[in-house]
């Protein structure tokens, strides 16, 4: 999807999502302490780091890694959190990194500043040439249980796919997935 398409839509979701919007961030910040916003330092395109935004769906007190990393997951979850992950509400503020140019909607799922094992795969495979998404052809094929290497092939999959109808064939799939809420384990 072209950068002018992933603007417009980015656009009109902000204005769809804008009262949700406000209303997650109060209950973010009602129920739990720190702010309702979390900037988390990404691998963008070219292996560029960029801060994205994610409503903050675990404790101010989480240590910054892979959540598939922890001990216990659920224990850092704050009292909205299963249910802002479960329901994939905590990636609307990545509308923003849509914006202003970041991210796309579809593309592989920005890595964690300190997943080095993904970057250095992704990066074998070319798939850091593409700009990140808010989702992608991992995610929908198997989110998080899915091994990194398997994550990274799909991926692939998608750089050599990438076209319009395939795009929206993944955010038409990603609705029925966040319907469904399946394979998300924190």
């Amino acid at each position: 999807m072209s950068r002018a398409l992933n603007f417009i839509f980015a656009f009109i979701a902000c204005i769809v999502f804008f009262v949700p919007i406000i209303i997650i961030s109060i209950i973010v910040k009602l129920t739990s302490k720190g702010p309702a916003v979390y900037w988390s330092k990404r691998v963008g395109q070219n292996n560029k780091l960029f801060e994205m935004p994610k409503f903050r769906s675990m404790r101010v007190d989480t240590p910054q890694k892979a959540t598939h990393l922890l001990t216990d997951a659920n224990k850092y979850l704050t009292p909205v959190g299963i249910i802002l992950r479960k329901t994939s509400l905590d990636e609307l503020p990545q509308l923003w990194s849509i914006l202003i140019g970041d991210m796309n909607f579809v593309g592989p799922r920005p890595a964690l500043f300190n997943q080095d094992d993904l970057v250095e795969l992704r990066t074998e495979q070319g798939v850091h040439k593409i700009k990140p998404g808010v989702t992608g052809w991992a995610q929908i094929n198997g989110r998080d249980d899915i091994s990194i290497p398997k994550k990274v092939s799909l991926d692939k999959e998608y750089l050599d796919k990438r076209s319009l109808f395939f795009d929206f064939k993944i955010i038409l799939l990603t609705f029925f997935k966040v319907l469904a809420t399946k394979n998300v384990q924190h």
